[in-house]
């Protein structure tokens, strides 16, 4: 073995030796995430956030009562159909102020979805990575089409998803695709400097539409990300949300799904006059929000052709510690399997 060949295989090995601290840093972590119960009610400001929090008889009728008296006040049919068209240019808007300082790093990701590590594993050596992916792009029919683990991110916003994916996963089988139905959005991405572009295609998409114009063809993707983005969308088009999808994903493939739930922190605050329809809503600056109960969510996968694998409702008290301020949080979250072949599917 020459020098060369000794400095990579020392380089080989350091890689691997840091990758298994890593690993064994993320499962101490996610041993942690889900596993900090409340015993006592004075421990509550003693840490930030609390899991699977249990909700009083007393908690749970004011919950009631604030979603009834928000929900008295429907809006009419006109300003009904105005926030449904002015949707895309609502979260235009949203992108132009915030652009990349709104969502946080959703690190999370790879503890409530372990799924999106892939069968070939989170990580490659750096410097093969580079070349091997080079290799990947040649001959391609469509972009990615020789990674063999494909993902889509639905409603990519600035990249709080996406970005993450591609900085804690460089293997070269990892092709990941997102996509916004915010021009704005796409934009934000596409001109990242922490986009990789022979690794991830952003494009504009609206996910209520049939027929689209997409960057791969059908029953291509291994996993599908959905994370707060049905909850923007008119409960009337949910149907053809996982329809769409279902074309796209292979038989088995996955949809990962997070989004807000019923008497959530969010619907509790807001306010009479701006309710659409049921636990349904527009904020002041025209997006929406719907809230969701675990069975609606199983239903809705269910009647649209996928099977459950997992389920959750995800009750957490988060605390500001400084102020000594409560704050109940209400999400639902679920993995959701495709199993027989849409090209044979009335779907």
């Amino acid at each position: 073995m020459g020098k060369e060949g000794y400095e990579k295989y020392i380089k080989a090995i350091e890689e691997a030796e840091e990758q298994v601290k890593l690993k064994y840093e993320a499962q101490q972590q996610s041993s942690k995430f889900r596993n900090r119960p409340l015993v006592e009610e004075k421990a509550v400001f003693s840490q930030n956030a609390w899991d699977d929090v249990d909700w009083d008889d007393e908690q749970k009728t004011e919950a009631i009562l604030k979603v009834e008296n928000n929900s008295k006040t429907m809006v009419d049919e006109v300003q009904r159909v105005q926030l449904d068209d002015n949707a895309a240019d609502n979260w235009t808007k949203f992108y132009e102020i915030h652009q990349n300082k709104f969502f946080r790093d959703r690190r999370w990701l790879f503890k409530e979805f372990p799924d999106l590590v892939g069968p070939f594993g989170p990580s490659f050596d750096s410097t093969m990575s580079e070349s091997e992916i080079e290799k990947k792009r040649q001959n391609e029919t469509f972009v990615g089409e020789n990674s063999n683990f494909r993902i889509l991110e639905v409603g990519c916003g600035n990249g709080s998803t996406v970005f993450p994916l591609l900085m804690y996963n460089n293997h070269p089988e990892l092709y990941v695709y997102c996509c916004d139905f915010s021009s704005k959005a796409v934009q934000v991405v596409s001109e990242s400097p922490h986009l990789e572009t022979n690794r991830c295609t952003p494009f504009v998409w609206d996910i209520t539409k049939e027929n689209p114009n997409l960057p791969f063809p059908p029953e291509s993707l291994d996993i599908v990300v959905i994370i707060f983005v049905l909850s923007a969308i008119s409960p009337e088009k949910f149907d053809q949300v996982f329809q769409n999808l279902y074309k796209i994903l292979k038989p088995n493939g996955l949809i990962l799904f997070r989004d807000y739930g019923l008497y959530d922190l969010v619907q509790l605050r807001i306010g009479p006059g701006r309710c659409i329809s049921d636990n349904f809503y527009f904020r002041g600056d025209g997006t929406r929000v719907y809230f969701f109960t675990e069975d609606e969510v199983e239903d809705i996968f269910k009647r649209n052709g996928y099977t459950k694998l997992d389920i959750i409702v995800d009750k957490r008290l988060q605390v500001n510690r400084l102020k000594k301020i409560k704050m109940f949080r209400v999400w639902v979250q679920g993995r959701f399997q495709k199993i027989s072949s849409s090209l044979n599917s009335s779907i």
